[in-house]
């Protein structure tokens, strides 16, 4: 996104996220232009695009204005800029310095990316599709009012072609990401590389860095007894002899019971592969299986499980999983809260350090071994930014104040209930960036400037070898990609 002024990044980020139901008008749009693409339109019709201003209905008139480019098999109308700035405004982003070229600039690269993905056989698999249609059908419909209004609205005959177009558009979407990500995921930063990008830059423009905490925690879990957990295997059991012996439907059986929050994402249906950030005990039972099977239930942090392996495609597989949580009695959380409030007065006394009872108490794997040091997930770092952090947390650590430790704290998860006690083991004021105490957020950024080059590379590479056509009134932009083939 070359042609994008600095000051205007922050918005144009936020074009990934458009109302889908405004890009949806848009693409329907497409519907009314003849199949012979010509670089002049001299057709010019309107429409109504609806946008909700509290519960106020507001119509205002926009102009579609024909072919503004095309790129490869994909046609960007006028339309379309019209209401990404539309869409823009009514998610309350200042469109002040985007330009419509700009605008159209960065829809034109959206559709590079999928059209290369498509000659580079990147794939979007039909469960992915249903499920992101039935998400926004859903949100569709809660914004007009009905399925039937929702038809009139964008003037289609059958629920059937509404939902085959919607389709294309979240493939089309989905192939762009992805086309994104294989460009950047492979780009890697030197220690050296770091040096000299921070080096090159002046003093007086470097970075400032807010105020900075690092924290300690030490968690306690209340654990479901042994009753309850013997009776969640059994129900697993018994649904599994359902699909395996009674012919019963895994995917029903999913929407019935899974308490997994995702179940209704992608249809239910997970793509992994070994490098999934999915935990290690659930991809070493779907890796261990055939296509078709059905797991014995096992457990992971998250609760039990069974898995059924729906289709294997070389290193990849398309799963389904029941995921079932044994109830944790009021008893087994009180009596959590407890011996961390135990813990807290032992450590005030002196018997053993914050760090050591970290290490010997805390049920928390993924800190306990470092002194209950939490790593900031965005860039690794063990030091969080006080105003991005989110504002519950921040409640909890901003008044800690040297060896100071907060009281046990009840923290609803995914799973239940747990309790934790706080503690902040260093700040830090707000500076400028030093290289030897901020490296890590130094090369957090010089990454992002190279994984930028290297779309900028790509992106000059394949506008050479892509069929662009720009419409004359838009020849005038001054677009940093060779959009023109100058």
């Amino acid at each position: 996104m070359k042609h994008i002024k600095p000051r205007s990044m922050k918005y144009m980020s936020k074009l990934c996220g458009l109302m889908l139901f405004l890009t949806f008008q848009a693409a329907m749009s497409q519907e009314e232009t003849t199949e012979n693409i010509q670089e002049e339109v001299d057709t010019t019709i309107t429409d109504s695009v609806v946008v909700k201003k509290d519960s106020i209905k507001i119509f205002k008139k926009v102009k579609v204005d024909g072919v503004a480019a095309v790129i490869g098999d994909y046609v960007i109308l006028e339309s379309d800029i019209d209401k990404n700035f539309l869409s823009l405004e009514t998610q309350g982003v200042s469109i002040k310095d985007i330009t419509r070229c700009q605008m159209l600039g960065k829809l034109m690269e959206d559709k590079l990316y999928a059209h290369q993905a498509v000659q580079d056989s990147i794939e979007v698999s039909e469960a992915e599709i249903s499920g992101s249609v039935e998400r926004q059908l859903d949100y569709l419909v809660s914004e007009i009012g009905s399925m039937e209004k929702l038809l009139q609205f964008y003037r289609k005959n059958s629920e059937e072609s509404f939902r085959e177009e919607l389709a294309e558009i979240i493939k089309t979407q989905q192939l762009s990401e992805r086309m994104r990500s294989k460009i950047v995921d492979d780009v890697e930063i030197t220690p050296d590389e770091v040096r000299q990008w921070f080096n090159n830059i002046p003093k007086e423009e470097r970075p400032v860095f807010g105020d900075e905490v690092e924290i300690a925690q030490i968690v306690k879990k209340p654990k479901p007894s042994e009753e309850e957990v013997k009776a969640t295997i059994e129900k697993l059991k018994k649904i599994k002899a359902d699909v395996v012996d009674g012919g019963a439907s895994f995917a029903i059986k999913q929407t019935l019971y899974s308490e997994d929050p995702g179940k209704s994402q992608n249809g239910g249906v997970y793509r992994i592969n070994k490098k999934s950030g999915f935990v290690k005990e659930f991809k070493d039972v779907a890796f261990s299986m055939q296509q078709g099977e059905v797991s014995e239930p096992f457990e992971t942090e998250f609760g039990w499980h069974i898995l059924l392996v729906e289709k294997i495609r070389g290193q990849e597989l398309d799963v389904r999983h029941i995921l079932l949580m044994p109830e944790i009695s009021e008893k087994a959380i009180e009596e959590a809260k407890k011996e961390l409030t135990d813990i807290r007065n032992k450590i005030l006394d002196g018997a053993f350090t914050f760090e050591e009872a970290a290490r010997n108490f805390s049920d928390e794997e993924e800190t306990k071994y470092d002194g209950g040091i939490l790593t900031n997930p965005s860039n690794l770092d063990k030091r969080f930014e006080l105003t991005k952090l989110d504002p519950t947390f921040y409640a909890q650590v901003s008044g800690l104040e040297g060896n100071e430790i907060s009281q046990p704290i009840a923290e609803q998860t995914r799973t239940g209930v747990n309790y934790k006690i706080i503690k902040v083991n260093a700040r830090y004021k707000e500076h400028i960036a030093d290289y030897s105490q901020d490296y890590i957020k130094i090369k957090e950024l010089a990454l992002k400037e190279k994984q930028m080059k290297a779309i900028s590379d790509w992106m000059d590479e394949k506008i050479k070898d892509t069929y662009i056509s720009v419409a004359p009134d838009n020849r005038e932009c001054n677009f940093a990609n060779n959009w023109l083939k100058k």
